[in-house]
C-alpha cells in the first residue's frame, strides 16, 4: 500500500493550496482518510479527517478555512486550504485507516507572513 501526497509549496499568508493524496496497491476502501500536520518542533496533529461515508471533522484552528474531500472510487483524498496563516506551516501527511494504519510521505507547506 502506498499513499502519495502532493501539492505542497510556499505561499503568502491569505493564499490557498490544494493537497492531494493518491492511494494505490490495494483493493479496499479506507474506513477513514485524513491529513495530519507536523509543525517544526511539535508533534504531529490531526488537521482533517473524512470517513468513507463522507463525514468530516476538523481541528478547530482550520474550521471554515480548510475543506477535506475524498473519492472512494479513486482512493484519493484532498485538502483545500484557504486563507492560509503562518501557523499552518508544517509537513502535511496523508493517512489511511483500514484496521491497519498507513501513512504517506509528507509534503511541505510553508506560509510566509
Amino acid at each position: 500500500v502506498q499513499l502519495q501526497a502532493s501539492g505542497g509549496g510556499l505561499v503568502e499568508a491569505g493564499g490557498s493550496l490544494r493537497l492531494s493524496c493518491a492511494a494505490s496497491g490495494f483493493n479496499f476502501v479506507f474506513d477513514r482518510m485524513a491529513w495530519y500536520r507536523q509543525a517544526p518542533g511539535k508533534q504531529r496533529q490531526l488537521v482533517a479527517l473524512m470517513t468513507h461515508s463522507g463525514i468530516a471533522t476538523y481541528t478547530d484552528s482550520v474550521k471554515g478555512r480548510f475543506t477535506i474531500s475524498r473519492d472512494n472510487a479513486e482512493n484519493t483524498v484532498h485538502l483545500q486550504m484557504n486563507s492560509l496563516k503562518p501557523e499552518d506551516t508544517g509537513v502535511y501527511y496523508c493517512y489511511g485507516d483500514q484496521g491497519l494504519v498507513y501513512w504517506g510521505k509528507g509534503t511541505q507547506v510553508t506560509v510566509s507572513s
